[in-house]
Formats: structure tokens, sequence, C-alpha cells
């Protein structure tokens, strides 16, 4: 792929209530259009921003604005970077510019200890108009053979349902978790950590989560479902790293087991910083790792210290990086699912096209996915219209269930498409 030029455009997506997590709060998502011309074809890639998730110490130094432009600039510098160039594959590409554009952003921010995910956040749309631009150059929109040839077997699954995560975010009524398990959620993933505040009280925080875990099971226990083994719904919380130390995680998971929810919890995810390199091996949930795998070192240090499944999330962190981690934690046995960034209609696809192809979680009986935009978004419909396979019966989540036939496997989602909706001119 000869990268004859590049050029990239945003747009701002107001978010139905302030998004609460890691003890902040975001009230609009950028959605990014990045878009190449390589000698053969055109592409577009779709990115998504949040500065919050990926570093935190960063969107609290910054305005929402200021932190969404310095994000958006590493985007623009990245595209720079690859016009005038050849690459013969995605990933090839990416690594060329990762570590460029992690010095960039650490000069921009003026944080020596940007973490690394902030970077890649931002490579997200650049990335994903490289996979498309392969895909087209190669005349297939088939995912799955374009990906590296030693990456295929930990893609070996080929699920027929994928069961759809919704979030449950700090400021979720009862009301409205009753209507998501009426809907048919089965698996809801739980963001704990609230600074309720905004002291920064460990101990308010630790009394917060234990009242709204009591709650929350207290709802949950009066359904059933048949895609866990336990015929329970089941639970994956999120700390976001908002736990200082394992002796208060185990106040939290004492709490769990006596109102007889750990049993039905499959994951918790990410409960200490990422400085924090305890082991966590005897810590009798599986632990899962995020925004702290970086890429693949720094999820098989998370796998050495005790974490048994990994985040992966191609819409957040780039498909190419994701893919590797991907072939690592399956070298080692340790479980993988997909998570959200509040993702767009079109780039749920990007993540389902991993989704669809990785073993189940263990406990649960079919694939998952998360997708929360629909609850967060004030515009989800109109989003939705900018899928150009909206109509399709895999693009639609019905009671819970994302049905996948041939035709997703055969067109992959419509990853590989260009929307018009997108299509006006990008600019650098």
């Amino acid at each position: 792929m000869y990268i004859r030029s590049a050029s990239s455009r945003y747009e701002r997506e107001p978010l139905l209530a302030p998004f609460g997590f890691k003890g902040g709060y975001i009230s609009e998502l950028w959605q990014i259009i990045s878009r190449l011309k390589t000698d053969q074809v055109s592409a577009m890639g779709l990115g998504l921003q949040s500065v919050l998730w990926s570093d935190a110490e960063i969107f609290a130094s910054y305005t929402q604005d200021e932190g969404n432009e310095k994000m958006y600039a590493i985007t623009t510098y990245a595209l720079s970077a690859l016009e005038g160039n050849c690459f013969q594959t995605p990933w090839e590409a990416l690594g060329a510019i990762k570590e460029a554009c992690v010095d960039y952003g650490k000069h921009i921010t003026g944080r020596p200890n940007m973490r690394t995910t902030f970077t890649l956040n931002g490579l997200v749309s650049v990335d994903n108009a490289l996979w498309q631009a392969y895909g087209r150059e190669k005349n297939t929109e088939d995912f799955l053979s374009l990906v590296p040839d030693e990456v295929r077997p930990a893609l070996s699954y080929k699920h027929e349902k994928l069961g759809n995560i919704p979030l449950i975010t700090y400021g979720l009524s009862e009301r409205e978790i009753r209507k998501l398990l009426d809907d048919g959620a089965f698996f809801l993933k739980i963001k704990i950590g609230c600074d309720p505040d905004k002291d920064g009280d460990r101990e308010k925080m630790l009394s917060w989560d234990r009242q709204r875990m009591t709650q929350i099971h207290a709802i949950a226990s009066e359904y059933t479902t048949p895609y866990t083994e336990s015929g329970n719904i089941a639970y994956y919380l999120d700390a976001n790293g908002r736990y200082d130390s394992k002796e208060r995680l185990y106040q939290f998971i004492e709490h769990m087991e006596k109102i007889g929810a750990a049993k039905e919890t499959v994951i918790l995810e990410e409960p200490f910083e990422e400085t924090n390199l305890t082991d966590v091996s005897d810590i009798p949930m599986r632990l899962a790792t995020d925004e702290s795998a970086h890429g693949v070192k720094d999820a098989m240090e998370r796998i050495d210290l005790g974490y048994k499944a990994i985040a992966l999330k191609p819409i957040a962190k780039t498909m190419s990086e994701s893919l590797w981690i991907l072939l690592a934690a399956s070298k080692r046995n340790i479980p993988c699912f997909c998570a959200d960034l509040t993702v767009n209609p079109l780039m749920v696809e990007w993540n389902k096209n991993v989704a669809a192809r990785i073993a189940p979680l263990p406990g649960i009986k079919i694939g998952v996915l998360e997708s929360n935009g629909k609850q967060n978004y004030v515009h989800w419909d109109r989003l939705k219209t900018f899928h150009p396979l909206a109509d399709k019966l895999f693009a639609k989540e019905i009671k819970g269930i994302y049905t996948l036939n041939e035709e997703f496997y055969h067109t992959s989602g419509g990853i590989f498409r260009i929307v018009d909706a997108y299509e006006s001119e990008a600019q650098i």
C-alpha cells in the first residue's frame, strides 16, 4: 500500500446524560473520520476518542475540549507520517509510526508518563483506514483472510449468537436496569469505584460500591437466562483502577460473597491503577486487564501478576495491536472478550469481527460483545443510518442477542465499505 494522501475530520456526538466512570464524567464523544488514498483505492476509518478512559490524569489536567484536541493532534500527526510511504500490511504501518506518535503525544501533553493507551486511542481511525485500504486493495471483505497467518488459529470460532453486554453506569436507575433485563440482557457490565462526594475518599467509595451491588443483585436475582452455566444473570465489574489496595478489594469481595453475588461475577476488571504491580493470583475472582494492557508486553506482565482474562478493544487500542494481544493470550490459555468504548453502530462491527471468532468466557454459553452506545447517545438512531448494512439481521440486537448469519461472515459486517454519510472531505 503506497499512501498517496491522508486526511481527517471529527464530529461531536452529545450523550444523553453525563457518563460516569473512573470517578469522572463526560458529556460528549468525538467521532473521528480518517481517510487514505493509496495508489489503488480510497479508504476511510472511524475512531472514537475517550480521554477519560485512556488517561485520567490528562483528562483532569485539561478541559474536555482541550483533552480531545490533544488526542486528535496525534491522529493528524500519524496521518502525516503515513503520507508518501509504502507498507505491506496495516500492522506493519502501525508499527512503523507508533513509537513516534507516543513521543509526540508526550510532547504535546507535557506528560512524560502519558499512558500509551492515549496514543493508541488516537490511532484507531488511522488503523481502521489502513485495514480498509488493505482489504480493498486485495478486493475482499473477508476479515479472517486478512489477519496475520499466525493469529488465525486464535480466531477459529464461528459463533451464531453474540450476547450484548450493556453498561450499568453510576447513575443508571433501578427502572432502567430492570428494562435492560426485561429486554434480554443476561451479562451486566457494572461500573464500580464511584467517588460519590468528589473528595477521593476510598472508604466512601467502598461503601457506595457495596450498596450499589446489593441494589443491582437484588434486581438481577429475579431473572434467569439460558445463556449462562448457572442460569443466573452474570456480572462483569469494572473498577477502572479505583481500588488502592488488596485489603480494600477484599472487603468489597467479602461483601459480594455475603450477598451471593460473587459466584455470578465472571470478571472483575482493572481493580488497581496501572502502576500498582501487586500480585493478584490469590484474589478469588477472575481479574481482567484492560487499559493497562497497551500491548503484548504489558498484557503478559499482567498475566504473570495473576490476571486471568484480557479485555480486547480493537475499537480503542487498534485492531492491529489487539490481534497480537489475542495471539499472546491464546498461547497462555487466557480467555479474552471484546469491550466497548461507547462506539457508534458501524464501529461495533469491528469489535464484532473479533468477538464472533473467539472462545466464550468461562461460565458463559455463547460469545459476548459489549455495546452500550444505544444507552448513551442522543442521536443513536441517526448514527444507525450511517451503517451501510443497518437493515441486515446481524446488525440488529434483538432481545439482547446479535444473530450472526453467513451474510455477516461474508461481508464482515460492512467494515470494508466506504459510507456516504462520512464522505465529506476530511481535513488534516
